[in-house]
């Protein structure tokens, strides 16, 4: 599985996707066009700087003032254009990225400046010897040496060049990519299936370092020569993602593929006379410069952010975070007013996630409401053969009767084939990774190598254990593709592999799943209830107890509501563990692809839902009985295999109990409730400050004083 990084910065835009610029039509002439300016920013002119205490350093931005034509075209291609395909007004997307472009210059000239003035307090000759420097690469190199983190001071440098040089060959193994398939596309399909959160996902800032400190990583393009070198055995860790089949001829290809498009577009100049040599081109050293500049608005804005973080984590002399415990209570106050009724609390739940809690559940007691809570649901549906003789508007016993001889015949299969034959090879060889698996002989793929074996690279899989291998054969073909044959399963099978899964990844004996008599219907009157059997058809009711085929639970060892909803996503604890076993048998056989995508599950509702009847009854009855419980049960979609992720008290209140602690000990532990919030609060009060930040930068230095727009030259962008 290959990581993908997105390429920023304000000039970003060809390494990704220059090749689709001939396709689009060109906009551009010839190079002498593409290198007008199109605005020209300079906040020197803004009277606001000498009141900041920066017209000093005004010098710094001297010859870092134009926007050029090409700037908009590459900026176009690379965002733009997929506003007019969502049916933007060609001329009206112009319009806006000429003011992103503009406000990013004026931002980067502001940060620029700021953090030259924060550093000559420990460097007076700063700006002297920032403007000795030739080139404003070199400028900015200069720059960013010491930062305020604990990281090495060259970090921010080389988190510019690893984005860069990730990014081009990003590029290239598209373009390789085709080359190795040429034509032949029967290596993948169209096929999808979600993916858990994470997967092929880099940690953020993640920097390959050699021992001495170098960056362990750089381009492949095949070319060596005089002072440069693109081979694969330079490449540092790239030679991990690179594509299977990719050789240096291919590489080569692809390398002139990408010359070709530059050249096409105008980026590659006539002082680009080593064109092999991919580092020395004019476009990438704009592309480096582009990188180096958000490097300073990064860091700019982590110094900002670390006063904000510092009242965030104020402390008061009994070790109380007083901002938390402050907003915390404060955002209690404002739910239990607005999550006071049924139908408010319930689009509350909703909306549930790691950044969106849930702190007042209102109470059921003394009502006809049973408990609110949240489901997994595995569905196993009926084939395409035996839907024919599904009627969802017939509600009678007697076809309930019927139906359940249909739903013996219901064969489950491993869902996971797309992981394989999809736009993306997810799996690989668990026995060949030398990695423990669950899955016996003849059962050895896993998915999403990078994630479960390069953690300090990857991020952790969300609520996702990773070690169910394929249920089926794999055998890989000569052209890339795989042919699967997956092992079909009963009910029963499927039942039994979520009970040993469970517990080989919690770790013991902690599951029990018994069948229940109450299914075995052999006379259609048993379908109703009781009390309404004898009485006229029309006043009969359904007894959906007769559906639940068999219940279960796993020992979570949690008794305290309040304790289990705080820990639950602790990576260690036993309710984490089980939701990640449940959760990614989901993945495994679930034809209900929705729930795949939603947080902890589908939220039930304590009174009436919009589920079909036969899974409402063992959803609520399935909640009622607390987080762990497993019903499964029957329907007209097929076998619904449900689990319970969490419930809420029916006593109402609040919902992490009446004394939320916030010392260090529950803040900073990481997967509690509380963690989890200061997380929530610090990363969203930084985002508003940044966001705003950035508005009132442009607000203070952006303007007509500041801005000059040369419309003229690139009018004709806007009649496109």
């Amino acid at each position: 599985m290959k990581s993908k990084m997105l390429v920023c910065g304000a000039l970003a835009a060809a390494l990704t996707i220059s090749f689709a610029f001939s396709g689009c039509g060109n906009a551009t002439r010839n190079e002498e066009d593409m290198g007008q300016v199109i605005a020209t920013v300079d906040i020197s002119k803004s009277t606001n700087l000498e009141s900041e205490g920066l017209s000093q350093y005004s010098s710094a931005i001297d010859s870092e003032k134009n926007i050029l034509k090409r700037d908009l075209v590459a900026s176009f291609y690379n965002v733009g254009y997929s506003y007019v395909q969502s049916g933007y007004d060609t001329a009206q997307v112009f319009e806006m990225l000429v003011d992103a472009l503009t406000t990013t210059s004026v931002v980067t000239q502001y940060t620029t400046l700021k953090l030259i003035s924060w550093k000559s307090q420990e460097n007076p000759n700063l700006l002297d010897e920032y403007l000795s420097l030739e080139t404003p690469v070199e400028r900015y190199e200069y720059l960013l040496e010491g930062e305020i983190s604990d990281e090495s001071e060259s970090d921010r440098t080389l988190l510019a060049r690893y984005a860069l040089y990730s990014s081009i060959n990003s590029s290239l193994d598209s373009i390789e990519e085709g080359i190795i398939n040429g034509d032949d596309d029967s290596a993948s399909s169209d096929e999808t299936r979600t993916t858990p959160g994470g997967a092929g996902e880099e940690v953020e800032d993640f920097l390959p370092l050699n021992d001495d400190g170098t960056l362990n990583y750089a381009i492949y393009t095949g070319y060596s020569g005089d002072g440069f070198s693109y081979l694969i055995g330079d490449s540092g860790i790239y030679q991990d993602d690179m594509l299977e089949g990719s050789t240096r001829s291919t590489r080569r290809q692809a390398y002139a593929s990408f010359l070709s498009s530059l050249k096409q577009n105008y980026l590659i100049t006539e002082e680009d006379s080593e064109v092999r040599d991919i580092l020395s081109l004019s476009y990438i050293q704009e592309e480096y410069l582009s990188q180096l500049q958000q490097q300073v608005i990064n860091e700019y804005y982590e110094r900002y952010q670390a006063e904000q973080e510092a009242l965030i984590e104020s402390v008061d002399s009994n070790g109380v975070y007083t901002f938390l415990q402050e907003r915390y209570e404060r955002d209690l106050t404002d739910q239990s007013i607005s999550n006071s009724t049924a139908s408010s609390f319930e689009n509350t739940m909703s909306s549930l996630s790691d950044t969106s809690f849930i702190l007042y559940a209102p109470s059921t007691e003394g009502t006809d409401g049973g408990t609110y809570g949240y489901v997994y649901n595995i569905l196993l549906p009926f084939s395409a053969a035996q839907n024919v003789n599904i009627d969802t508007s017939n509600t009678t016993a007697q076809y309930y009767l019927a139906r359940k001889d249909i739903l013996d015949d219901i064969i489950a299969t491993d869902q996971r084939s797309a992981w394989f034959n999809g736009a993306t090879d997810y799996s690989f060889d668990a026995d060949e990774a030398g990695l423990d698996y669950y899955g016996g002989a003849g059962r050895n793929y896993l998915f999403f190598e990078d994630n479960l074996t390069q953690t300090d690279r990857y991020q952790t899989l969300d609520k996702y254990d990773g070690r169910y291998s394929y249920n089926g054969s794999v055998a890989e073909n000569d052209d890339g593709s795989y042919s699967l044959v997956p092992a079909r399963l009963t009910v029963d099978d499927v039942l039994s592999e979520l009970e040993n899964y469970v517990e080989y990844v919690m770790g013991g004996d902690t599951v029990t799943i018994e069948k229940q008599d109450s299914y075995n219907v052999t006379d259609y009157n048993d379908y109703y209830t009781e009390e309404t059997r004898n009485l006229p058809d029309s006043q009969k009711q359904i007894d959906y107890s007769r559906f639940v085929y068999a219940k279960g639970k796993v020992d979570l060892g949690e008794t305290s509501l309040s304790s289990f909803l705080a820990n639950m996503f602790v990576e260690e604890s036993a309710a984490y563990k089980a939701m990640s076993a449940v959760n990614e048998l989901q993945y495994a056989y679930t034809t209900d692809t929705s729930v795949l995508s939603q947080y902890i599950g589908y939220s039930v509702s304590a009174y009436d839902t919009n589920y079909v009847p036969e899974f409402e009854y063992a959803a609520q009855a399935a909640i009622a009985e607390g987080a762990g419980t497993i019903y499964v049960c029957a329907a007209d979609y097929g076998w619904h295999i449900i689990y319970v992720t969490a419930t809420f008290d029916t006593a109402g209140g609040p919902v992490y109990g009446d004394d939320v602690a916030w010392t260090a000990d529950q803040v900073l532990s990481e997967g509690t409730f509380q963690n989890m919030y200061y997380n929530w609060i610090k990363d969203s009060t930084l985002s508003e400050v940044t966001s705003t930040r950035r508005s009132i930068i442009n607000e203070l230095f952006g303007g007509d004083t500041t801005v000059t727009r040369y419309e003229d030259t690139y009018s004709d962008l806007l009649e496109l």
